[in-house]
């Protein structure tokens, strides 16, 4: 499922570019324009991270960070149009995990985000699923084998979760889609072969001999929790 994302900024344009730009990397970005908002829907949503710009019309962004980080531990990125290092400074020690300086490339923020929720993470946690040589991390949305990235789309990211979460079970093409529902279903344009053959060229030692992601015929996909 997609990692979500909490944007609070008042720029509107921006903000639509932001969220435009990461959904197609298969983040799911709700915005708020102002930090009350965000306050206000960081209670009612668990958000992966939050995007949080500096300047407010309301609520200085400083201080939005600082009751966001009396509440939990939600990665933040800050964002920032002032140069002032002391702004930068004041943010980290409030808790902001970094910092990104106004205008950005969007291809930056992507990977400063991906930096954080990474380090984010704990080594206990739940949403790394291990299949031997294979992880699969939902916080960075990366399958590695042997800790090396596959080179996978954001769709056959989801894809191959979908499948690994259930491991053991068959499950069939109908099945997928609706787990899947809530996606960009038309990028699948309902060719889940193409897309599960892809997985296999990055996950399976032998690709024409799968041994992970199984075909049943008839039924649909297992992925086996053993290879075995």
């Amino acid at each position: 499922m997609p990692q979500q994302i909490l944007l609070i900024e008042d720029d509107n344009r921006l903000a639509e570019m932001v969220r435009d730009y990461l959904g197609k990397s298969g983040f799911k970005v709700t915005i708020a324009a102002d930090g009350q908002k965000g306050l206000d829907q960081q209670r009612r949503q668990q958000f992966d991270a939050i995007l949080l710009d500096i300047m407010l019309p309301d609520i200085d962004g400083l201080e939005v960070c600082r009751m966001l980080r009396a509440n939990d531990r939600t990665p933040i990125l800050m964002l920032t149009a002032k140069g002032e290092p002391m702004d930068r400074i004041i943010g980290l020690e409030l808790g902001a995990d970094d910092y990104l300086p106004k205008p950005f490339e969007p291809r930056e923020l992507l990977a400063r985000l991906k930096a954080v929720l990474r380090r984010g993470r704990s080594e206990t946690d739940t949403r790394i699923l291990r299949f031997g040589r294979l992880e699969i991390d939902s916080f960075a949305m990366e399958a590695r084998v042997d800790g090396h990235v596959c080179n996978l789309t954001a769709h056959q990211f989801q894809l191959l979760e979908v499948l690994a979460s259930r491991a053991g079970r068959v499950l069939s093409r109908d099945t997928i889609m609706n787990a899947l529902k809530g996606e960009n279903l038309a990028a699948f344009d309902r060719s889940i072969d193409v897309h599960v053959s892809r997985i296999r060229a990055e996950i399976e030692d032998d690709p024409n001999k799968p041994r992970r992601l199984i075909t049943v015929r008839g039924a649909g996909y297992v992925f086996a929790r053993s290879q075995e």
